[in-house]
């Protein structure tokens, strides 16, 4: 590893910790300038492929997910932290679960049961764009269970 600030290419790991989202933190100690400076190691896997409604296969991507939790989340009170631990969960279940390939689908689940527990409004606003509602019948129909719970607490 080279030093970012002298540039010299011999450096010692002083402490080696797993970080979220496949990563390992190490903070080093450059042999030359004595600087210290933390690094990433992001594990390398291969990609594992999105298989769309249409067929089209594309390559896994946290960022669409988190752009979907985002315009779900828009004014509400749902934290920045909040959003990346259910990209995380979502991201790790997919690895674990699935060797190559993943159906959209399956994704969209997994985020959906995620923001369930978060924030109901959001929750809805991803279920009318997931679960691609028609008219106001398809949004009684996804609310009907969640009053139901909601009013017998």
């Amino acid at each position: 590893m080279m030093c970012p600030f002298c540039r010299h290419d011999e450096t010692k790991v002083i402490d080696s910790r797993a970080s979220q989202q496949f990563a390992i933190r190490r903070r080093r100690e450059c042999l030359s300038c004595e600087r210290r400076f933390t690094t990433y190691e992001k594990i390398e896997e291969s990609p594992v492929k999105v298989i769309k409604k249409d067929g089209t296969r594309v390559p896994f991507d946290r960022e669409k997910i988190r752009v979907g939790l985002e315009k779900a989340c828009y004014k509400r009170p749902v934290s920045e932290q909040q959003i990346e631990d259910i990209i995380c969960q979502v991201e790790t279940e997919v690895y674990h679960d699935f060797e190559r390939e993943v159906p959209s689908r399956q994704i969209g689940e997994r985020v959906f049961r995620c923001l369930q527990n978060v924030d109901q409004v959001a929750f809805v606003r991803f279920a009318s764009v997931y679960r691609e509602f028609k008219d106001v019948n398809d949004f009684v129909e996804e609310l009907e269970p969640m009053l139901r719970s909601h009013f017998r607490d």
